[in-house]
């Protein structure tokens, strides 16, 4: 994947910021002329947690999901266009930007990668700034750090 872009970051940051302290999260398209298009996403992770706490047992402030009407219509939007999902981003709050083991459980299902060759981008939101963003790629059964962004939040 090419490097994200600076106006794609101040993009990605706006959103992030504007959902702390729950994580934010969207989806960066790359399309057939090399452009970035940063679709952010509804975070609905905590309508999954009231219908089942067990499955769920977290909250939109340490856990995402993607809100499935958007994620099919980004999924339907790239069909046929040429256009790719270059990136997943997601925020984490005051805790900085790592890959944690609950990123790696929904990265995978039953040892496969859900979206194979797609890099993670996490973004560190500290006191409801971005500061920093690192991408994660799938080398074996692991995602390693391929790629670190220093974020400057947009005044």
């Amino acid at each position: 994947m090419p490097k994200l872009t600076v106006e794609a970051l101040r993009a990605i940051a706006l959103h992030v910021e504007s959902t702390y302290p729950d994580e934010g999260c969207g989806v960066v398209l790359a399309h057939a002329d090399g452009a970035f298009e940063v679709r952010p996403l509804t975070n609905a992770y905590d309508r999954y947690h009231a219908l089942d706490a067990t499955r769920y047992p977290r909250t939109r402030r340490t856990a995402y999901l993607f809100e499935p009407k958007e994620w099919l219509q980004v999924m339907n939007a790239l069909e046929g266009k040429g256009d790719v999902l270059a990136c997943v981003f997601h925020s984490h709050a005051d805790v900085g930007a790592y890959f944690s083991q609950e990123d790696q459980n929904q990265a995978m299902a039953d040892g496969e990668p859900v979206l194979p060759g797609v890099p993670y981008l996490v973004v560190a939101v500290n006191q409801g700034k971005a500061v920093e963003g690192r991408l994660y790629e799938l080398q074996g059964q692991t995602f390693v750090e391929t790629e670190k962004y220093a974020i400057k939040s947009v005044p």
